[in-house]
């Protein structure tokens, strides 16, 4: 079974270009690349059914802000 993994285990580790997919997406799927760091971050396959909830991008957005 394919399932996202909780977004504060992989989005400090996420590179500026997955960050910046998330951030940018018109979509709250997620692209190719991003489910690959993912993947090798927390060692979960990420299916391309799997998508961030309103909260999984309130925390990505929140964390973006104060890294900048």
């Amino acid at each position: 079974m394919m399932t996202l993994p909780p977004i504060r285990d992989w989005w400090s580790e996420l590179t500026e270009e997955g960050r910046r997919a998330v951030l940018d997406s018109e979509t709250p799927h997620l692209d190719e690349a991003v489910r690959e760091e993912i993947r090798v971050i927390t060692g979960a396959v990420v299916g391309m059914v799997e998508q961030l909830s309103d909260d999984d991008l309130d925390y990505a957005r929140s964390h973006a802000e104060h890294e900048d």
